[in-house]
């Protein structure tokens, strides 16, 4: 018996505009700025070679490939075409269980930023963490329930009042503070060793593969890719903008908190509060800190809400596909997958429990990251894969936007993203020095088992299905009214 689905509304289209949101709201964040601030001025070396070789790689790949395939689905689109199926739910599934863990960390950060608005204790209490992650997503789940033209605004509104607007002045208050002589907590030493790291030692070698972690996401607009005016021109001109965005907040707002915390005191949960509330003390405006702590929560949760389709809307197209029980298969007339999103939901509360069970909440923050790293860069490495084969497999599908250099010029690009994937990966199998963990190898294991764990979940499912989910997906295409 085939699930009836709902007959959709005509799609919200987006413009330049709403896409550049969209795009930016997956990557940009201001809880990235203590992470990158932990570097000092090393910062910049890190940012140069994460933009290098992985932020340009995946956007220019992303946009070869969205322009080619503009088809819901994203990744899997662009796997399936490349080597099938079965690598395509792998690819899928890797970028939804990501985020499913992603999340918790996310929105740890809303909880943390929250904290400082009520009482700042509270940042260090699993309850309210635990409180923050699961009231914050489920009610950002019923949001995005009314489709994408709701999904866009919400976007917009907490991009810009909840990321745009803490970047920019704590930019400004840490230009203001650097003119007026005040004591700088980090060295600002134009020297070799001060700005070049020493990548024989596994601390900076981890650090660098954070900050390729946090230039990730970008391809993930490509799920709209369908849904955008004119696809083929405006979308490559709306990743290369976000991207724009993501370096110059990143960098010159990380520069902003270094200044004022100490690199030893520095929160990766609640680090940019601290930094907002050294400015305010210095400038006399710390009845700000609760006002600008809502706005950091709020930021965050439009970067919640705008991954909570994302990758279920690729999970969706999975489904149409016949790889997927037909249950998952039903759409509110927003055309939104509602018993995705609810399963989704309750995959990120049962994660927010267990977060609640390891003592530290810095080293619980540590740990969703890690194993987020290594499953996302699966997932990348067969996006550049697909690219690569794609130019010889499709060679005469027109693509809009081609990465330059002919097939040469694919292998360099995507061949330059394939590696920096592979090499983040094997060293996000090792312990950041923030774990403090006391047995490498037992990290290690866990870590291998981990991803194989979540590797073979797919290709067991995959291996399951039944024709008759497929003859389901082709029967209710049929019974829809014209």
């Amino acid at each position: 018996m085939s699930a009836k689905t709902q007959t959709p509304s005509p799609p919200h289209r987006l413009g330049i505009f709403s896409l550049v949101i969209i795009a930016a709201a997956f990557v940009i964040s201001i809880r990235n700025l203590p992470m990158m601030a932990e570097a000092g001025l090393q910062m910049i070396f890190f940012a140069v070679i994460a933009v290098i070789a992985f932020l340009i790689p995946v956007a220019l790949v992303a946009a070869e490939l969205a322009t080619g395939w503009p088809k819901e689905g994203g990744v899997y689109v662009w796997v399936k075409e490349a080597f099938g199926d079965r690598w395509g739910f792998v690819a899928v599934w890797l970028l939804w269980f990501q985020m499913v863990i992603g999340m918790v960390m996310v929105l740890s950060f809303v909880g943390g930023v929250l904290a400082y608005a009520i009482y700042p204790s509270l940042a260090q209490s699993k309850l309210f963490i635990i409180g923050i992650i699961i009231a914050v997503y489920w009610g950002a789940t019923f949001l995005n329930l009314r489709g994408m033209k709701a999904s866009s605004m919400i976007s917009t509104v907490c991009l810009i009042s909840g990321v745009f607007f803490p970047a920019a002045l704590i930019i400004s208050l840490g230009i203001a503070y650097l003119f007026l002589g005040d004591p700088v907590q980090m060295n600002l030493a134009f020297s070799v060793k001060n700005m070049i790291p020493d990548l024989t030692k596994l601390d900076n070698v981890v650090m660098l593969a954070s900050f390729i972690f946090a230039f990730s996401g970008m391809e993930l607009s490509a799920v709209h890719a369908a849904e955008v005016n004119n696809p083929k021109r405006n979308y490559p001109i709306a990743i290369f903008m976000a991207s724009i965005l993501l370096v110059a907040i990143s960098i010159i707002g990380a520069v902003s908190v270094a200044i004022v915390v100490p690199q030893s005191k520095i929160s990766l949960v609640s680090g940019i509060m601290e930094a907002f509330e050294v400015f305010f003390s210095q400038f006399r405006l710390k009845w700000f800190t609760p006002v600008i702590a809502i706005f950091a929560g709020v930021g965050a949760v439009g970067q919640v809400s705008t991954w909570i389709v994302g990758p279920v809307k690729c999970l969706l197209a999975t489904a149409k596909n016949g790889d997927i029980p037909p249950f998952f298969q039903k759409v509110n007339r927003n055309g939104i997958p509602k018993r995705l999103l609810f399963v989704q939901a309750s995959l990120v509360s049962l994660f927010a429990l267990l977060y609640g069970l390891i003592p530290k909440i810095n080293t619980a923050f540590m740990m969703l990251l890690a194993l987020t790293i290594l499953l996302y860069l699966c997932m990348y490495i067969l996006m550049f894969m697909s690219a690569i084969r794609l130019r010889y497999k499709e060679p005469d599908v027109f693509r809009a936007y081609k990465v330059p250099g002919g097939k040469i010029g694919m292998w360099i690009v995507a061949g330059i993203g394939f590696l920096t994937s592979i090499a983040t990966f094997f060293i996000g199998l090792f312990p950041p020095s923030e774990l403090k963990v006391t047995n490498t190898k037992d990290y290690v294991k866990f870590m291998i088992i981990g991803v194989l764990v979540m590797l073979v979940i797919p290709i067991i499912i995959f291996q399951l299905r039944r024709p008759s989910w497929k003859l389901a997906v082709k029967q209710d295409q049929t019974n829809k009214p014209q």
